[in-house]
């Protein structure tokens, strides 16, 4: 008897007591049963409260940064053991290019978010959010936004097209916000799900509680879901609608995000006809997105919208490359290029919704709409072609497999409300090399789709393609597409925590952001803070220079030195004509020289390097005879996990002789974390 797939619940593994009613899964090409999968007697209210209590203990007591760096580890544990994973994505299926989508397309996102949680993120566990909001006249009360991670549980509910890929997307941000993930992937797949849980469960890295598996159904899952937990789900639309609309999300609190069906096109532009590389371009990846995981993408191109002159064309050249380029078959045997469906009730699914595509009057003009012999889930490559282009059916009945449809368009306009007629998409491109063109259908269509792709002979190389959802750019769209932003860069990281105003002084403010605030407590006068590392460094700590004259002498020398020979710093009466000056002024970048000169210590020590200035900003300028100072302020300090020095961030304000605000700006510094040697 075929062994029943496990779940990873409550920090071990589990399986049920007993086989009776466990549903087989079979491999895709061949049919034989490769496992089977059931959930009868697992305690869900339980796996849910072990997430909340030991998961959120474990996550909660490390910075972004540590989690990002474990994000890593996990990623490096995953590759080391890829072929296995390889060798079990092929039984779902996939060919090797599929299972390259999938396996190295979620350890990538494991290695981006860890990336950009280094380098975006603070080594902290809140992160603050725009700038500060001074809500009284003399300073002492302030506002700011800050985001602190969700108290609860983030549960995954996940597709069977990208079992790996559509886990660690997921994943990967929460980790990273600090709130557990409990994954449910779909049965046909679930199988390979497991084995990458395994192998990070193997690895030690896991904080216990922060990755659970269920391996089955869930049917009372919403039941036990509260205020602080949420759920992200990707499946069809019917199904989301259902369980957005429990108690538990619509008056409990819970979070719900989805990402669904989504009839996504691409527009072929009015200047790419047949033998301009656009064309070509436009051709060769919509049979890629015909083909790659047998058509079984949620970004996959389901409208070819292609001016009416080229429908023909364009048909007889996708016709051409799949005759030549796919070949239908089992992924482990040498030469196929396109794999079966998931399962043999997907593979009758797909067609149910072909029949009904042609009923409504789709002609199949590439494929023939039938089952492909033999035990597996194969169907070939379908095309169909609408001479109405008003007609319903193609821009609402999605079949989730290697099918698209092709209708010509007579306008730009015309073209822009087909593919608003999709009712919100996650992605459509535009093949065009006329920037007109580009800029007029990216302007009417980019409020019905999460992602707009420009292709040209310019990027077509290097494009990442149509179907390729990335972990820095937003993956979802509006409407029908489910409304939701999984991915995103660090917007998906913000989706697992709670954005709050705060009110309160600097001095508390300080406290509780790990920024320094103007207004806070500060130490100056003792030992030069260049001199301390930062195991000895404290925000708030402070040097406060002394006054330094600016003579015209001055200002003349450094115009001619750098060559900047502005008339405002050159020529007195034009300057004294410009109603932002009184007359010559000091340059800019001559104060901010000489402030650096007053504050900084020049000894070798901890301080390595600068390593930026930001958010600069000259207030009051500067005349001949005004002098300038300096009070530069510890303001945050941000060691790095994996190196012996971290960044610190200085405030730094020039005044001048009657304490007018001159500029302001943050310095960074690269600061050894231990003090260095003499």
């Amino acid at each position: 008897m075929t062994a029943i797939l496990p779940s990873f619940v409550n920090g071990a593994w589990w399986t049920p007591a007993s086989a009776d009613g466990a549903t087989a899964v079979r491999d895709a090409s061949t049919g034989e049963t490769v496992t089977q999968v059931s959930t009868a007697g697992l305690d869900l209210a339980a796996a849910l409260e072990y997430a909340r209590t030991t998961g959120q203990t474990g996550l909660g007591a490390l910075t972004f940064h540590q989690r990002a760096v474990l994000l890593k580890q996990m990623a490096l544990a995953l590759t080391e053991r890829k072929a296995e994973l390889y060798e079990i994505s092929a039984r779902t299926g996939a060919t090797k290019a599929d299972s390259w989508v999938d396996i190295d397309g979620g350890i990538g996102v494991l290695f981006t978010y860890s990336s950009k949680g280094r380098r975006e993120l603070p080594n902290t566990q809140v992160y603050v959010d725009g700038a500060v909001e001074q809500l009284s006249k003399d300073g002492s009360f302030l506002g700011r936004h800050i985001y602190t991670r969700l108290p609860g549980v983030a549960v995954q509910i996940n597709a069977f097209n990208f079992p790996v890929w559509g886990s660690l997307e997921k994943f990967a941000p929460a980790f990273l916000a600090g709130v557990p993930s409990l994954v449910k992937p779909a049965t046909p797949t679930g199988y390979l799900a497991e084995a990458f849980v395994r192998i990070l469960d193997e690895s030690g890295l896991l904080p216990a509680g922060s990755l659970q598996l269920v391996s089955g159904s869930v049917p009372d899952l919403f039941d036990h879901l509260r205020l602080g937990d949420l759920v992200a789900f990707t499946g069809s639309a019917s199904t989301a609608e259902r369980l957005r609309s429990h108690d538990s999300v619509q008056t409990g609190g819970v979070r719900f995000t989805s990402e669904t069906d989504s009839i996504n096109a691409s527009i072929l532009g009015t200047d790419a006809g047949a033998g301009t590389p656009e064309f070509d371009a436009y051709v060769r990846q919509l049979v890629s997105e015909l083909t790659a995981k047998a058509g079984q993408k949620c970004t996959a191109i389901r409208r070819a919208i292609v001016p009416a002159a080229s429908v023909d064309a364009v048909i007889d050249a996708v016709r051409s490359r799949i005759v030549e380029r796919v070949v239908v078959g089992d992924p482990r045997t040498g030469g196929v290029t396109m794999g079966p469906l998931a399962s043999l009730e997907q593979r009758d699914e797909v067609l149910r919704q072909v029949g009904r595509l042609v009923e409504a009057g789709g002609e199949l003009v590439i494929g023939t709409g039938a089952a492909d012999p033999g035990p597996g889930a194969f169907v070939s490559p379908m095309l169909l072609r609408f001479e109405d282009t008003t007609d319903d059916a193609v821009h609402s009945i999605e079949a989730f497999g290697p099918v698209s449809s092709i209708i010509g368009y007579e306008s730009l306009d015309e073209a822009a409300q087909l593919v608003a007629r999709g009712g919100g998409s996650l992605v459509t491109s535009i093949a065009t090399h006329d920037t007109a063109i580009a800029a007029e259908l990216a302007g009417r269509i980019s409020a019905f789709n999460g992602r707009v792709l420009l292709l040209d002979r310019d990027d077509a190389r290097s494009s990442t393609g149509h179907g390729s959802p990335l972990p820095q750019l937003v993956h979802g769209g509006p409407g029908r597409a489910g409304g939701g932003e999984e991915l995103g860069g660090i917007r998906a990281v913000l989706h697992h925590m709670q954005r709050t105003a705060v009110q309160g002084s600097p001095e508390m403010l300080t406290a509780l952001t790990g920024i320094w605030h103007a207004g806070a407590a500060s130490r100056s006068g003792g030992r030069h803070p260049f001199r301390k590392s930062l195991a000895e460094l404290v925000i708030g700590d402070q040097v406060v220079s002394g006054s330094r004259v600016v003579s015209l002498d001055d200002i003349e020398t450094f115009a001619r030195f750098t060559g900047d020979t502005f008339y405002a710093h050159m020529d007195e009466e034009a300057a004294a004509a410009n109603p932002f000056f009184p007359g010559r002024v000091a340059h800019g970048y001559l104060l901010v020289s000489w402030a650096a000169g007053l504050f900084v210590d020049p000894e070798p020590g901890p301080v390595l390097a600068n390593s930026g200035l930001e958010n600069l900003r000259f207030v009051t300028p500067v005349s001949p005879g005004d002098s300038i100072r300096v009070e530069l302020t510890a303001k945050q300090i941000t060691p790095r996990e994996t190196d012996d020095y971290g960044e610190v961030r200085w405030d730094a304000v020039l005044r001048n002789q009657d304490d007018e605000l001159v500029a302001s700006y943050d310095v960074l510094t690269l600061v050894a974390k231990e003090p260095v040697a003499a």
